[in-house]
């Protein structure tokens, strides 16, 4: 019998202690906390990389999306929800990048912080998107050095309100990558810029280089539409492919995270009318490099694709 007493209480402190431990788990942290961090969930890599570089220390981030991860396509696992509830902002894109994940970010910002970066951009500087798909702008802006400057500022804004504890390291931190951010759109624009003015022709897989284009100087034509959730056809294909052959292109471009199959057939198809073409590298667009490589940064990406597009068609 006073065993069986021992055993009733254990099991009762037992489980008031898995009540508590529970409870602990289930309240969301903040910065506020002693010796806490404030717990963000991203979506593309490049805004990881901000909320990197402007939370610092004060901040733990999670991106959902890797390297080679297409956005425009992309699912929310079970575990991604996991990881956008458990967050105390979230920040994302918008413009219908993450397109199949809309309907989690409305659901989610009723209970939490949930931030689109292209908030801040005034719209007369956005471009048209695809009126197919339901997309009023092109959602690719991180491609416009000045325009990523201001999702830096809207992420700055966001987290000096929630934690306003650090807002003065928030802003310092901002401060000094917008400077780096400065002399990257100084670089692309000289570089770019040193490109025969001829030969200025970016031809891509999809539409993703427009801000790239007018922000730098460059015409931009792009296989598949602003979306890969559009495929490329065969008049697509043949319009591409008889524009290289008679302006005698002479380079195109795969990405990361595109499937090579239709550029392939443009540059089988330009064979065929004895006009070469070849692959004049690869471009990072819906998602950077791997992560601990100059790529797997927003500044390091945007430099191989510059320093990329200029070796080709230079």
């Amino acid at each position: 019998m006073k065993r069986s007493g021992w055993t009733r209480a254990a099991m009762t402190v037992l489980v008031l202690a898995g009540v508590f431990l529970l409870a602990s788990c289930g309240a969301a942290p903040t910065a506020s906390n002693a010796g806490g961090k404030l717990k963000v969930t991203t979506t593309i890599g490049m805004i990881t990389d901000i909320v990197k570089e402007v939370g610092g220390e004060h901040v733990e981030v999670t991106g959902i999306m890797k390297a080679g991860v297409d956005p425009h396509l992309y699912k929310a696992s079970e575990g991604d929800i996991g990881k956008l509830d458990r967050a105390d902002v979230i920040f994302y894109n918008g413009l219908h990048l993450e397109g199949k994940m809309v309907e989690i970010f409305e659901k989610m910002s009723k209970s939490k912080k949930t931030v689109a970066v292209s908030s801040g951009i005034d719209e007369a500087k956005l471009l048209a998107g695809d009126p197919q798909l339901g997309t009023a702008h092109d959602p690719h802006i991180w491609f416009d050095v000045k325009n990523w400057m201001s999702a830096v500022e809207t992420v700055r804004d966001e987290l000096a309100k929630v934690d306003s504890a650090h807002a003065d390291s928030y802003r310092a931190n901002a401060d000094a990558y917008l400077k780096k951010l400065e002399e990257l759109d100084a670089y692309a624009k000289a570089q770019i810029g040193s490109i025969p003015e001829q030969q200025r022709v970016l031809v891509t897989a999809h539409d993703a280089f427009g801000y790239f284009g007018r922000a730098y100087g460059i015409k931009v034509m792009g296989l598949q539409g602003i979306s890969t959730a559009s495929e490329a056809g065969t008049k697509d294909v043949t319009e591409l492919r008889d524009f290289l052959v008679s302006n005698k292109i002479k380079a195109v471009f795969i990405e990361s995270s595109v499937p090579r199959k239709a550029i392939d057939a443009v540059i089988q198809g330009a064979k065929e009318k004895g006009h070469t073409i070849v692959i004049g590298g690869e471009l990072f667009s819906d998602a950077m490099g791997e992560d601990g490589t100059p790529e797997g940064t927003y500044i390091g990406m945007v430099r191989h694709n510059v320093d990329t597009i200029v070796k080709a068609l230079k």
